[in-house]
């Protein structure tokens, strides 16, 4: 087929003639979620955070004298 004869040729809509035909061309909107509260820090940030600590008094506890 050449450009020009597509142009030309059009769509013809077909409908069952039984059974249920859906539309959806209303009442199409936007939805909107609640806000999700996210963690400043993560619980296993916290616990990373936590070890080096105690490694941290560990060693300090280890290099000081009796």
């Amino acid at each position: 087929m050449e450009e020009g004869d597509q142009q030309n040729q059009s769509l013809h809509e077909i409908l069952p003639k039984a059974g249920l035909v859906y539309s959806e061309k209303g009442n199409l909107s936007e939805v909107l979620c609640k806000p999700k509260i996210m963690p400043l820090k993560s619980v296993t940030l916290e616990r990373l955070e936590e070890m080096e600590k105690r490694m941290q008094e560990v060693l300090a506890a280890a290099d000081q004298p009796e």
